[in-house]
């Protein structure tokens, strides 16, 4: 059985604390090309913002046949909706405080008798940029080289059986030796990569290591024209990647 994010090279993530671009709207972020859209944040997270985004963004995730999914922080940002595609809860693998690796999910699960577990999966963070917020919020140790990074997506798939593992360097472009270490550790999970993916270049690096490539604040800083680019870039990584191991 396949997953919704098998076929994934791109995802815009839409920050409900932040402005679209201009006089941008969700249909210009759909019309991209991305293959889904997740909602979500770290500061400044409120149910009221939240579902001031998810309402128009499901609209138009619709209209253009493509999902859409709440990335919660925590459990009082939650927005319950039967046209949600779900919910990809993040899972903080190297967290110094471990409220972010289970106490997080546990104050949820108490608190929401309504939660659908069938739309509802998670992702195995590895945070890699300490002066990221979700770095400082988490208390996460970044101070990690190309094999703990390898070792911790191991860990997130051979373990915990996470089928998501997600190297996020937030706000910096990573480095692509660790991102091909955490692939080459994985077997059946999918990676995503985030952080810092500002164009075709980018991208495109990027794509030729992770699964899906995932494009945050440009969508707020720089619009739809700008992540339009990455899509090209993240699917051609993408083709060279999967041509590359066919010839192997």
């Amino acid at each position: 059985m396949t997953a919704p994010w098998d076929d994934w090279d791109h995802i815009v993530k839409l920050d409900p604390d932040k402005s679209l671009y201009g006089d941008e709207t969700f249909d210009d972020v759909c019309a991209t090309g991305t293959d889904a859209v997740e909602i979500g944040g770290t500061l400044g997270m409120t149910e009221e913002k939240m579902t001031r985004f998810v309402e128009p963004c499901i609209e138009a995730c619709a209209d253009h046949g493509i999902p859409c999914y709440i990335e919660p922080s925590h459990a009082d940002v939650v927005v319950h909706d039967e046209a949600l595609d779900g919910f990809l809860v993040p899972v903080v693998l190297n967290a110094g405080d471990t409220f972010w690796l289970t106490g997080a999910h546990q104050h949820w699960v108490r608190e929401d008798r309504d939660i659908d577990w069938a739309r509802t999966h998670t992702e195995a963070y590895i945070v890699m940029n300490p002066d990221s917020s979700v770095a400082e919020y988490t208390e996460a140790d970044c101070d990690l080289d190309a094999a703990d990074v390898a070792a911790y997506a191991e860990v997130a798939e051979r373990m915990f059986g996470q089928e998501i593992v997600y190297v996020e360097y937030s706000g910096t472009f990573g480095d692509s030796e660790v991102v091909a270490a955490a692939s080459e550790a994985l077997d059946e999970a999918t990676l995503f990569y985030g952080g810092g993916v500002g164009d075709y270049d980018a991208a495109y690096e990027m794509g030729r290591h992770a699964d899906t490539v995932v494009v945050g604040d440009l969508i707020h800083d720089a619009g739809s024209d700008a992540v339009r680019e990455t899509v090209e870039g993240a699917r051609d990584g993408t083709r060279e990647r999967v041509s590359a191991r066919a010839s192997e």
